[in-house]
């Protein structure tokens, strides 16, 4: 299949997931513990529409919102590379924070992460009629991050 403009799209948004993180490389204040109120949107394409005339039916995402909830609701994020990881995990233990390790707390890597999750779910649930081909991952209304990409395994 090639991409062109007369493939069916949606999206679909959550907001509002309170989170803190901290990127402990950045030289100014990002380096100390900051949060957010996290928001994601999920752009869909669809081979064809299903039954309904839907690209993605939206009531059975919620092993989506689940999977974002569970990550990003009162969580703590932490780079996995953080040299102070130790301070956090006794934390965690002690149930002062709830601690979610990543590769990245940014939001462009969070944009990412959430874009393999939704095609994790997709690939199983649709077979391949459709995909997540973009996310965009928010802190606030002033800063995000967008992925975007097409699966393989929806182009062929």
């Amino acid at each position: 299949m090639s991409i062109n403009s007369s493939q069916f799209t949606c999206t679909k948004s959550y907001e509002d997931f309170p989170c803190s993180h901290r990127q402990w490389r950045h030289a100014g204040h990002c380096r100390f513990v900051h949060g957010y109120s996290r928001s994601f949107t999920f752009w869909f394409s669809a081979k064809s529409l299903d039954i309904n005339g839907f690209v993605v039916d939206f009531s059975c995402l919620k092993l989506l919102e689940k999977k974002l909830k569970h990550q990003f609701d009162h969580t703590f994020l932490v780079n996995k590379d953080d040299p102070i990881l130790s301070y956090f995990q006794k934390l965690h233990d002690l149930e002062a924070l709830d601690l979610r390790i990543m590769e990245n707390v940014g939001m462009e890597y969070s944009s990412k992460l959430v874009w393999s999750w939704a095609n994790e779910y997709l690939i199983e649930k649709d077979k391949g009629r459709t995909c997540c081909w973009k996310t965009e991952s928010r802190e606030n209304n002033s800063n995000g991050a967008y992925y975007e990409e097409y699966p393989n395994w929806y182009l062929v």
